[in-house]
């Protein structure tokens, strides 16, 4: 009868579907050649692909030179013991399992190996079948936990672009409600997207965590969505406004606020105070409630800051733009007046990128709307 030179059928069931013994590579780590031998015969004769190191110091040399998929290592070896070796190893799991063998019946020492990442405890003197069970073990383990790692990176993958997908609908819903009254009023798109991008670098001035800040760039551009109740008269007038028409522009907050209340929406419910509140001033002379100070939403500061500076530095059909300086210097006059005065030393501290912001996203007019 011919003598078969195949490997031999492991024991068990093999754990890795898809996989065979000779494409896992195993690395023996053993200071006394005779165990590394034995070690080495066993797996060899089922098919495994070996590679062998006499201490923990060429072991890591192997490790980064080959690709090993589990290492079966002694514990007690001179220089860097087994222990040592796994901590070493950390970084390296689950790429590469860990299956330490060791003569000493030492629960707290399996233990220890087993926290820092082992993933099997096998005593001197071994059986094959202990071996085996072992190494199919470790490497089951190893495949669970690649496969775990996998979704949740195919997980993360997902929800960084649904997060993306919410950002763009959050923005997308932003200007959709605003739309409406945009095409009543003198001002323009590029003011409206100019107001969120003023109010997200205002959000990092202030530290704001990424949730807060796009919720306020998609809050801040609805400041103004009050005014799709006031009549074409009073908003399109070109000349200044009569008292009476001024009682009437002066309920666009409440009309605003009204419009966005009741929403379980974050950024919403964000709009809905920016909307009410807007133009309310720190000294208490605004309106629609005249409150003052930090009874004001700081949300509604921040808008109330970044508009006047974009409605004082833009073009209008009713105006010409103030000279750069001359809106800074009216900002700094106004501060712990109209403005929060913190507000205004981060927002001048902080300047060039809201002037970058202004001269990279400018309005668009039809040239019979030129003054």
């Amino acid at each position: 009868m011919p003598i078969s030179t195949s490997p031999r059928a492991l024991p068990i069931d093999w754990p890795l579907p898809g996989q065979r013994p000779e494409d896992i590579r195993i690395l023996v780590v053993d200071d006394q050649e005779i165990v590394r031998l034995g070690l080495l015969r066993i797996l060899r004769k089922h098919g495994f692909t070996c590679l062998e190191a006499a201490d923990a110091f060429q072991c890591m040399e192997l490790l980064d030179k080959e690709p090993i998929n589990l290492v079966l290592s002694d514990i007690k070896m001179p220089g860097m013991n087994g222990l040592a070796l796994i901590k070493a190893m950390g970084h390296r799991i689950p790429d590469t399992s860990v299956v330490m063998v060791s003569s000493m019946d030492n629960a707290e020492m399996a233990m220890e190996c087993l926290r820092h990442g082992a993933y099997g405890y096998v005593l001197k003197p071994f059986k094959t079948t202990d071996i085996l069970i072992a190494v199919a073990n470790g490497l089951r383990r190893r495949m669970l936990e690649l496969d775990y790692r996998d979704r949740e990176a195919v997980l993360a993958q997902r929800v960084r672009e649904q997060t993306v997908e919410i950002r763009a609908s959050r923005e997308e819903i932003s200007f959709r409600l605003i739309s409406a009254s945009e095409h009543r009023d003198n001002e323009t798109g590029a003011h409206v997207r100019r107001i969120g991008l003023y109010a997200a670098q205002m959000a990092r001035l202030l530290d704001w965590d990424l949730e807060q800040t796009e919720c306020l760039q998609a809050a801040g551009p609805m400041h103004d969505i009050g005014k799709i109740g006031v009549p074409d008269r009073i908003l399109q007038k070109n000349g200044p406004l009569t008292d009476e028409e001024w009682i009437i522009m002066k309920t666009h907050p409440v009309m605003g606020a009204n419009i966005l209340k009741g929403s379980t929406v974050p950024f919403i419910q964000m709009g809905a105070r920016v909307a009410a509140s807007h133009h309310e001033r720190w000294d208490g002379s605004g309106y629609p409630f005249g409150t003052a100070g930090e009874q004001i939403p700081l949300e509604a500061r921040v808008i109330g800051l970044v508009d006047v500076y974009d409605a004082l530095s833009s073009r209008r059909v009713y105006k010409r733009p103030w000279a750069e300086a001359d809106v800074l210097g009216y900002i700094r006059e106004q501060s712990g007046k109209h403005f929060d005065p913190a507000l205004v030393a981060l927002f001048l501290n902080g300047y060039e990128p809201f002037r970058k912001t202004f001269f990279s996203h400018p309005d668009t007019f039809a040239p019979d709307e030129l003054p």
